[in-house]
């Protein structure tokens, strides 16, 4: 009797099975040089820490889409991997990176602790993309400071002014 409730005649029922988890997941990384120090000022140092950072984006299975930034931060636009954390993926793309810069640029060389990450959608990719490769020109006009700060209200992000530059 219990079948005929739930199965009624003439009704077929498919069962349905997820056989791959799928994403597509862009996020907008950005950090700083500690105290915004201008480590970044030669632009073929530059040019080979935006490659290298690709590199690190890669072997964590994170596919990087652009690296750009200027003297005093970097900006990482990258596709998300669904098996990672967020935290994983800037820890290892600043751990990498730092040990990177100590040996080819100065052993004094530290990023900022914090971080940015922003979500990006699939119709703003673009966008982002020449925002990244517009960066000396963006820096011309606006300092990293202002940026940041409209990025965290862009994204509606709450933060505190005292903390944010440590």
């Amino acid at each position: 009797m219990l079948n005929n409730i739930l199965k009624p005649r003439g009704l077929v029922y498919v069962r349905c099975v997820m056989s791959q988890s799928l994403s597509r997941i862009y996020l907008h990384i950005i950090f700083s040089t500690k105290d915004r120090y201008p480590y970044l000022e030669n632009r073929e140092i530059r040019a080979e820490l935006h490659a290298y950072l690709g590199g690190v984006a890669k072997s964590i299975d994170c596919q990087p889409v652009i690296v750009g930034g200027v003297a005093d931060h970097v900006h990482v636009l990258v596709c998300f991997p669904r098996t990672k954390t967020v935290a994983d993926v800037v820890k290892e793309l600043k751990r990498a990176s730092s040990v990177w810069l100590k040996g080819n640029l100065s052993n004094k060389f530290s990023w900022q602790a914090g971080y940015g990450v922003f979500s990006v959608s699939q119709s703003n990719v673009d966008q982002v993309k020449r925002y990244i490769r517009d960066q000396e020109a963006h820096h011309s006009l606006v300092s990293f400071q202002d940026e940041y700060r409209q990025f965290l209200e862009k994204h509606s992000v709450v933060y505190d002014e005292n903390y944010i530059w440590g």
